[in-house]
This record gives structure tokens, sequence and C-alpha cells, in this order.
């Protein structure tokens, strides 16, 4: 995989009172780059209880490639390429949602806890254009893994 065609890449999932901090960062680390900082802002529930919302913002080309290297990792990645034109909206912006238990236990899934967002890079920068180069860049990906 040569160039990545994303601006960036956002990871964030929160930590609701009735789990633990460290293990719900493990999770999202799952995706991360070594010892890549995660930012935390502590917000009030509904009921007055604590949620933590950790987030990291990847946008170093390598840092990129390893997020996208995890990716690869999905059992139904050919799945995720076929509803491309459903995961990438009119401002070039790539959506997943991944699941928090499974990152936690080292494993790539997608369902729900941890959510992606990454910006795709398009010349001109209309919709079309950025999904062919967010499949062009999963299929890279796939064929690496």
């Amino acid at each position: 995989m040569a160039s990545v065609p994303f601006h960036y890449v956002d990871l964030r999932t929160f930590c609701y009172a009735t789990e633990d901090e460290k293990r719900v960062e493990g999770a999202l680390r799952r995706f991360l780059p070594e010892a890549f900082e995660i930012e935390r802002e502590t917000s009030e529930g509904y009921h007055g209880d604590r949620i933590v919302v950790l987030s990291a913002r990847v946008e170093k080309a390598d840092d990129v490639r390893h997020v996208l290297t995890e990716l690869s990792e999905l059992d139904d990645i050919d799945e995720v390429m076929e509803e491309l034109d459903d995961r990438v909206d009119d401002n070039c912006s790539f959506f997943l949602r991944l699941d928090k238990q499974a990152a936690f236990g080292g494993r790539s899934r997608r369902g729900q806890g941890i959510t992606l967002r990454a910006k795709v890079e398009a010349y001109p920068a209309k919709r079309e254009k950025a999904v062919e180069n967010a499949r062009s860049v999963l299929e890279d990906v796939r064929a690496d893994a």
C-alpha cells in the first residue's frame, strides 16, 4: 500500500460507569499504533452517571496504515467494501462501527461500541471519487492481509 487516501481517521468510544476504563481504553488501542495518545473527556449521563469519552485522531500516513491493517482482519471486509456507497457520505467521510467487546479480546469485528470515521481524500471532492479511493485502499489492505 504505497499511498493512503485518507486525511485522518477518528476513533471514539464511551466508557460507562459500569465499565472498567482501562479495559475500554485497551479495546480502543486495538486499532491504534503503539503508545498513541488518547484524549479523555468526562461527561454526565441522563441519570447523572459518569461517562468518559475516549477518542483519538490518527493523521500520519504510517499511523493510518496501521489502523487500516487492523481493519483488514475483519471477517467481512468484502461486505464492508460492497457497502461503501452507503458508508461514505457527501462530505467524503467513511463510517464504520466496531465491536468494543471483540476489540478488548484482541479481535476485529463489526458491531457496537467503537465508532470509526475517516476522511477520504478525493480530488475533486465528490462522493463517487471518495468511494472509489476507499474501495481501492480496502482492496490493497485485503490483498496484503
